[in-house]
């Protein structure tokens, strides 16, 4: 790309004002794509009450723990793996969760509320990532984390 000069008058002098030469729309397109990926492709940070980061999820639904070990995975149709691949459980699109024997352990409410196999409530993920128990106590936070993916993280032992 190379710069073009536009000169112009102001406050009574010249100023000088440099601007692209104008970008294909194809170019412009992928430009924005490349961008948004690399944005979105960055894992998000679940912190502990005390700050610590304890866990990565990546924008594959790849879960690390703390020291960045691969400990399981959230695939896209909700299954979850664990380190070695094994199936675990899943979260379906109504935010119920079952364990491997496809038993129901829980749901998570599209308000980021968590409730167990009797509906107990166990806690909230806020909207803004804090993660509340019952009580309303911190246990930590995961911003930009999916809500399911940080209630599954906290409040079921997938990732333990």
């Amino acid at each position: 790309m190379e710069a073009i000069e536009v000169r112009g008058v102001k406050d009574k002098g010249i100023g000088r004002h440099y601007g692209l030469k104008s970008l294909h729309f194809a170019s412009c397109l992928l430009v924005f794509f490349l961008f948004s990926f690399f944005h979105s492709a960055q894992a998000q940070t679940i912190r502990n009450a005390n700050n610590a980061s304890v866990a990565t999820i990546e924008s594959d639904g790849t879960v690390r723990n703390g020291s960045n070990s691969y400990i399981g995975k959230i695939e896209t149709g909700g299954d979850i793996r664990d380190r070695s691949n094994a199936y675990i459980g899943k979260i379906e699109s109504d935010g119920d969760v079952r364990d491997r024997n496809n038993a129901y352990i829980g749901k998570v409410e599209s308000d980021g509320t968590v409730r167990d196999r009797s509906g107990a409530y166990l806690g909230r993920v806020e909207s803004d990532g804090t993660v509340r128990d019952r009580s309303g106590r911190t246990l930590g936070t995961a911003r930009g984390v999916p809500q399911r993916h940080a209630a599954l993280y906290f409040f079921f032992d997938f990732f333990k």
